[in-house]
């Protein structure tokens, strides 16, 4: 397809609609933190070693789960940006703090997964992109939705016939939507748009 027409294509369509659903960031604090007494000090923390040799500690503000490692590493989900996970392990050392916990290094915290949803606002024929598209995975009759691997951003789509999109691997906000455009751009060039 011309460039002009994938321009004039593109043009057309309504901007993506991109929400991050949940954002995975560890942190590090380098210290050795002793989970058993942190779990005695902090009465909403749950421990368990026998299950599971993390503490979870729930957050409400922000709103968040965080798993806090004897190794002084942590793991937040279920925010909604960068920003606010960092926020959220920031809070956890708060509280930590406050329950006579010393920390005594600022955290090193890194995103490791953006989980997006997005919506297209046009159908895509996710057959042929099945047929034609390399990295990709489509078995309609297990799931409805098709896995393509990009690799610059290195991301994995789900991508849904209705134009519905999940987008999973990025580190960075701006990947997700950098992602979402370069692969609405493919669909346009390679003639898998469909229009009602």
């Amino acid at each position: 397809m011309k460039k002009e027409d994938v321009e004039e294509i593109l043009s057309r369509l309504r901007e993506p609609e991109i929400t991050i659903q949940n954002v995975v960031s560890s942190a590090d604090i380098r210290q050795r933190l002793d989970l058993h007494e942190i779990a005695k000090k902090i009465k909403k923390s749950r421990y368990d070693p026998e299950k599971f040799p993390g503490l979870v500690l729930k957050l409400d503000e922000p709103k968040a789960a965080l798993l806090l490692f004897s190794s002084g590493k942590f793991v937040c989900t279920g925010t909604k940006s960068v920003e606010e996970s960092a926020r959220a392990i920031n809070a956890a050392i708060e509280v930590l703090k406050k329950h006579g916990i010393e920390v005594k290094r600022r955290p090193l915290i890194k995103a490791e997964n953006i989980v997006a949803s997005a919506k297209l606002f046009v159908k895509v024929d996710i057959e042929k992109l099945a047929l034609e598209l390399p990295n990709t995975l489509y078995e309609p009759e297990q799931f409805p939705g098709l896995i393509f691997r990009m690799k610059d951003p290195d991301v994995v789509f789900l991508i849904f016939a209705s134009g519905s999109l999940v987008c999973t691997g990025a580190k960075k906000e701006s990947d997700v939507k950098r992602a979402v455009y370069k692969l609405r751009r493919i669909l346009a060039e390679g003639g898998y748009l469909v229009f009602d």
